[in-house]
């Protein structure tokens, strides 16, 4: 398996991953639009083994309350293929997708997620941090992960995600 960068002629796939992995195809429809709107910074990864898609991962900017001018990103969406689910193949996306965004210049990461298994990728609870999510959702699948050591020290509040989500 390897990683890389997303390309346009991934579009087709990368619907089908997402709209296979979803009860609806509004993740796939949210994906299409980063890569169809003017999304920066983005990071797009694809998993890839033997020229098939079997995974990948966005990640996009947050507006975080308390963090001045720092570059926070959102983890969102990430699909991996059903039948491949269970080899490791989110965590690869997830640690590279963390990789990508520090290089970028970003000090965090939040996500929406499971809350056993972005754990094991440094995730904690974001209420830990004094951030809560602009969204409805148990404090234990709100998570942060700081890229850069205390740099959330200071942040505290509500976490906006980019606005192409307000159509999911």
């Amino acid at each position: 398996m390897q990683l890389r960068s997303y390309h346009w002629e991934d579009k087709d796939a990368l619907f089908a991953l997402y709209a296979g992995a979803f009860e609806s195809d509004a993740e796939a429809r949210l994906v299409a639009a980063f890569h169809e709107q003017p999304v920066e910074p983005l990071v797009s990864l694809i998993a890839e083994d033997g020229g098939d898609i079997v995974g990948h991962i966005a990640l996009t900017p947050v507006r975080v309350e308390g963090l001045k001018g720092e570059l926070a990103m959102g983890l969102a969406p990430m699909a991996v293929v059903e039948g491949r689910r269970g080899e490791g193949i989110g965590l690869a996306l997830i640690e590279a997708g963390l990789v990508a965004s520090r290089e970028l210049g970003a000090v965090a990461v939040v996500v929406l997620g499971h809350p056993t298994y972005y754990p094991k990728a440094g995730f904690r609870p974001a209420q830990h941090f004094g951030l809560r999510s602009e969204y409805d959702v148990p404090p234990e699948v709100f998570m942060a992960v700081e890229l850069v050591p205390g740099a959330l020290r200071e942040a505290a509040g509500l976490v906006r995600y980019h606005a192409l989500f307000a159509d999911l």
